[in-house]
C-alpha cells in the first residue's frame, strides 16, 4: 500500500473517530473539534516577540510570529533523512512558524523600526559581530536567499539572490563583519533522483561481531534511495562571500558537519560526513573525517578518522582527537581532547583525558597541555589568556572547574566542585562579550550569572569573581516579587545592566538597570497577550513525600476562585532522576514568573472551572544507575502526596483529579493509572510505554534492557495494561520524531488497553511530531482534552 493510501486512511480514520464522538464542544467543517471560544481565542493570540540584544548593546531585534502555522503549512513538502526534518523546496530545515517579522529598537531612545521584509517565507536574523548589520536567512518555496539589513536605517537588501544551503550550515557572519562563510547548493547539481518505482536493490544491514549499541531514533535513512536524498540535499559548496555577493568557492561539495575559522582566517577546522551510512543513528553519528583546511581548501592536516557512533562505549567518548577548536587569543593554534581511557569509563585510569594542541603550520607533534583526571567537558578563555577547564564524574554525578590564571602553562587552581544536581550551589556561568566567545575580564575579576535557586525559588544573580583571590562579590540580585535575569552588560564595570523582568502580573519586558543611580527604565513594554487569564491565582507550594523528601509545585486556581471551594483537578508533571534526595528536595522554579501559555497548555483548563497542578515534582532518586529500580514506588508516593496536599489545602475534590502529561510525563500517567488508584482519569501525550522496544536506554537510565530487565518491565506500563481501570485519553502525533516515542506505542498500549477492556480514546494527529504545531491540532487537542476530563474528573452529565 502506498504511503499516499495510508495517509488518507489514517485521516479518514480521524475524520470517522472525531464525528461519532457524542461530547465533542464544537465541530469544524475538516472534522477537527474546536474547544470553546475564550480558550481558541487565547491559543490565536499573537506571542509575545522574541528578543536579541545587539553586539554594541544599543540595539534590541524583536522577532515576531504567529500564534500557530496552519495544518497546510505544516502539510507542506517534507523529507526525513538521517534524523532532520528538511524542506526539499527551500533546501532547508521543515520550518514550522517561523520568524514573520523583524522591528528594531533603539535601546536610548526607544524608537521602533520594522524592517522592509518580503512577504512571504520565514526569517532568520543575526547581528554582525560589530552590531551595525544584520545578516537574514530568507527561507521561501523557490530556496533560501541572503539579506542584510543596515541597523542605522533599517534598509534590506539582497547579498545571495538564492542558493544558499540551509542545511550545509547556510551563512556565518565573518569575525571582521566584512562577508560571510556560506555552504552553498553547489553550482553542478542537478535535479533530485527521483523515487523509483520498483526498488533496485534490498535495503541490508549487518554487523560482524562488534558491540554497537545504540538508542532507538526517528526520521532516519531507509535504504539506498534515501541515501541518495541525502546526500543530495545535504552536500554543500563551501564559500567566502562579500557583502557585495561575491563568491569565492573553495574545497569541494561534500556533507559537512562544521566549519570553524581560525583567529588568522587563514585556516579551518573541517568536519565532513562520509559513508557508510546508518539506517538505525542520525547523521550527527555517521563516520566523519576531522582535517585542518587552508583558506583556499587544500587539506594540511588530517586530524581524526571518526568511526559510526554505536562503538563508543555506554557513557563513554571517542578515542583520538574530538572536540577540536581554535585557540582565540593565538593566531592558528589547534585545540581538542583526547581520551586516556580509550573513552571507557569502567577502565581505570588516573586521568580520563588530556588537553592538546598542535600550531600551524601543523607539521609537528602535538604537545599536551593538561592532563584531567575525570571527563573533559569543554574549556573557556577570558579577555587576557586566563583559561578555565570543566570536567566532570558520571559515577559520582560530581563536576568542576579549574583555573589556569596565566594560561596553560600555569598551575591549576580550583574555582568550584559541586553535584551536577545541585541547583543551589551553581555558582553560574561566567559572561561572555558579546560576538568574541571569549570571557569579560576586568582588571583580574569575571562576572557570574546564575538563576540563584534558592529553598524562596529561583532569584537570579549578577557577581564578580576575583580570579586572584577567588573571593566573590554579589552585584545585584533579583528581588523575590519578581523574576529577573541579567540579559547584558551596557559597560565593563556592569554600572548599567539591561535585565529581563517579570511578575505575576506584567510579562517579560527588558530593562535598563543604572546600578549607580539605583534606578530602572523600561526598554520594552510588552502586553500581556492573554488577559483572559490575568486574574488568574497563583500558589507555589512545597510538601513532604511519606520518606521525608520535599516536593513543589505550583497550584493555578481560575480567576473565580473562592476560599474554600473545592474544584475539579489537573496534576501536570514530568518525572526526573536525582542521586540524592538532597537534591531531589532543592526548589526548582519561581513564584514570580508570568503565566504564558502556549499550544494546547493544559493551563487553559483554567477558564473551564479547573484547579490546575502544574509541575508537582516526580523526583526518583537512587545512587549511581539503580534511581529507576523503584521507580513506581517512588512515583506513586510523589503522587500521593500532591494530591494529599491539594486535599488537605481545602482546594481539591480527591474524587475529581486527573493526571496528564507529554513524553515522560505521558509514561508517568499510564504509570499512576497502573499501579495506584489515585486518579479518576489520565491525558496521556506522545509517550512510550513499552520499554524493550527502547532496550538500550532512555533517559538518564543507561542500564540496558539484558542488563536490568525486570526494571525494564516494572516500569513499563504496557507490561501492566491490565491493571489500568480508570479512563485514559492517549494523543500522540503520526511523524513523532522524539527518540523512544515512535506512535507505534501508544498503538499498541491502546491495543493492550483496548484488550483488556478499559476505557481508553486514541487520537492521532497527521503530519504532527512530537510536539503539536498545527493551529487545527492544537484546537482539537484542547477539545479532546476538555471534552475527557468534563466526563470522567468534573464527572459533568452528557
Amino acid at each position: 500500500m502506498s504511503r499516499f493510501l495510508l495517509r488518507a486512511g489514517f485521516a479518514f480514520a480521524l475524520v470517522a473517530l472525531t464525528l461519532a464522538a457524542p461530547f465533542a464542544q464544537s465541530q469544524a467543517p475538516s472534522g477537527y473539534l474546536m474547544p470553546p471560544k475564550v480558550i481558541a481565542d487565547i491559543m490565536d493570540a499573537e506571542p509575545l516577540p522574541g528578543v536579541a540584544v545587539s553586539p554594541d548593546r544599543r540595539t534590541l531585534l524583536l522577532t515576531h510570529r504567529r500564534s500557530m502555522p496552519t495544518l497546510a503549512e505544516v502539510a507542506s513538502p517534507m523529507l526525513r533523512l538521517g534524523g532532520s526534518r528538511i524542506s526539499p523546496l527551500s533546501n532547508g530545515p521543515h520550518v514550522l512558524n517561523g520568524v514573520t517579522g523583524i522591528t528594531l529598537k533603539d535601546v536610548a531612545s526607544g524608537a521602533e523600526r520594522k524592517l522592509a521584509l518580503p512577504a512571504q517565507g520565514s526569517f532568520s536574523p543575526t547581528f554582525s559581530p560589530d552590531g551595525k548589520k544584520i545578516a537574514i536567512a530568507h527561507s521561501t518555496d523557490t530556496g533560501t536567499r541572503l539579506l542584510v539589513a543596515d541597523v542605522a536605517t533599517g534598509a534590506v537588501r539582497t547579498v545571495l539572490d538564492g542558493g544558499v544551503n540551509g542545511l550545509g550550515g547556510g551563512c556565518s557572519w565573518l569575525e571582521d563583519s566584512t562577508g560571510f562563510l556560506c555552504g552553498l547548493i553547489a553550482a553542478s547539481r542537478g535535479v533530485a533522483p527521483a523515487t523509483p518505482r520498483v526498488p533496485t536493490t534490498p535495503n541490508i544491514q549487518q554487523n560482524m561481531g562488534t558491540i554497537a549499541a545504540g538508542r532507538t531514533y526517528q526520521d532516519l535513512l531507509t535504504g539506498s534511495h534515501d541515501e541518495l536524498l541525502y546526500d543530495y540535499y545535504f552536500t554543500s559548496q563551501p564559500a567566502w562571500v562579500d557583502l557585495a555577493g561575491t563568491k569565492t568557492p573553495f574545497g569541494k561539495p561534500a556533507v559537512y558537519a562544521g566549519l570553524q575559522v581560525s583567529t588568522n582566517s587563514q585556516f579551518l577546522i573541517v568536519i565532513r560526513i562520509k559513508r557508510p551510512y546508518s539506517y538505525l543513528l542520525p547523521a550527527s553519528s555517521f563516520p566523519r573525517d576531522v582535517e585542518v583546511w587552508d583558506r583556499k581548501g587544500a587539506v594540511v592536516k588530517a586530524l581524526a578518522d571518526v568511526p559510526m557512533d554505536d562503538v563508543v562505549p555506554t557513557n563513554g567518548v571517542q578515542q583520538g582527537p574530538r572536540n577540536a577548536r581554535w585557540h582565540p587569543l593565538e593566531p592558528a593554534t589547534l585545540l581538542y581532547a583526547e581520551a586516556l581511557d580509550k573513552g571507557d569509563i569502567r577502565n581505570k585510569v588516573p586521568h580520563r583525558d588530556r588537553v592538546m594542541s598542535l600550531t600551524a603550520p601543523f607539521t609537528g607533534q602535538p604537545a599536551e597541555l593538561l592532563k584531567i583526571e575525570w571527563r573533559y567537558d569543554g574549556l573557556s578563555f577570558t579577555e587576557r589568556g586566563a583559561v578555565m577547564v570543566n570536567e566532570s564524574d558520571r559515577a559520582s554525578r560530581m563536576r568542576r572547574t579549574w583555573l589556569l590564571e596565566t594560561g596553560f602553562g600555569a598551575t591549576p587552581r580550583k574555582m568550584w566542585e559541586l553535584a551536577q544536581e545541585d541547583r543551589y550551589g551553581d555558582p553560574g556561568l561566567p559572561l561572555v562579550r558579546p560576538a568574541t566567545g571569549k570571557v569579560m575580564q576586568v582588571g583580574d575579576a569575571v562576572y557570574l550569572t546564575g538563576t540563584g535557586a534558592s529553598a524562596k525559588g529561583d532569584l537570579p544573580f549578577l557577581d564578580r569573581l576575583n580570579l586572584k583571590t577567588m573571593q566573590k562579590e554579589r552585584l545585584w540580585q533579583s528581588d523575590d516579587q519578581s523574576f529577573e535575569s541579567i540579559v547584558a552588560l551596557v559597560d565593563d564595570n556592569a554600572a548599567k545592566v539591561i535585565t529581563r523582568r517579570e511578575t505575576k502580573q506584567i510579562p517579560a519586558n527588558y530593562i535598563m538597570r543604572d546600578r549607580t543611580a539605583g534606578s530602572m527604565t523600561a526598554i520594552t513594554a510588552f502586553k500581556d497577550p492573554h488577559p483572559q487569564l490575568s486574574d488568574v491565582q497563583k500558589q507555589f507550594v512545597t510538601y513532604k513525600r511519606a520518606d521525608g523528601v520535599t516536593l513543589s509545585g505550583t497550584i493555578y486556581l481560575p480567576p473565580s476562585y473562592k476560599l474554600g471551594i473545592r474544584l475539579p483537578m489537573f496534576v501536570w508533571a514530568y518525572p526526573q532522576e536525582f542521586t540524592n534526595a538532597d537534591a531531589a528536595s532543592q526548589i526548582s522554579g519561581s513564584p514570580n514568573r508570568f503565566t504564558l501559555v502556549s499550544g494546547a497548555s493544559h493551563l487553559l483548563l483554567l477558564t473551564q472551572g479547573y484547579a490546575v497542578f502544574d509541575g508537582a515534582t516526580m523526583p526518583i532518586i537512587g545512587s549511581g544507575e539503580t534511581a529507576n529500580d523503584s521507580y513506581v514506588e517512588q512515583l506513586v508516593a510523589s503522587a500521593q502526596a500532591a494530591v494529599d496536599y491539594a486535599v488537605n489545602a481545602g482546594i481539591a475534590d480527591r474524587a475529581r483529579i486527573g493526571v496528564g502529561g507529554h513524553s515522560y510525563g505521558a509514561f508517568m500517567t499510564a504509570n499512576l493509572l497502573a499501579h495506584s488508584d489515585i486518579f479518576a482519569a489520565g491525558v496521556a501525550r506522545s509517550g512510550a510505554y513499552n520499554r524493550t522496544l527502547t532496550p538500550f536506554g532512555f533517559q538518564n537510565e543507561t542500564r540496558t534492557f539484558w542488563e536490568a530487565p525486570d526494571v525494564y518491565a516494572k516500569m513499563s506500563p504496557f507490561w501492566h495494561a491490565h491493571k489500568v481501570k480508570e479512563p485514559i485519553l492517549l494523543i500522540h502525533g503520526e511523524l513523532d520524531n522524539n527518540s523512544g516515542t515512535f506512535p507505534i506505542q501508544s498503538e499498541r498500549f491502546y491495543m493492550a488497553l483496548k484488550g483488556h477492556g478499559a476505557t481508553a480514546r486514541y487520537v492521532t494527529l497527521p503530519y504532527e511530531s512530537h510536539g503539536y504545531s498545527a493551529r487545527e491540532s492544537n484546537m482539537h487537542v484542547m477539545a479532546e482534552t476538555l471534552n475527557w476530563l468534563d466526563k470522567y474528573v468534573k464527572k459533568t452529565p452528557n
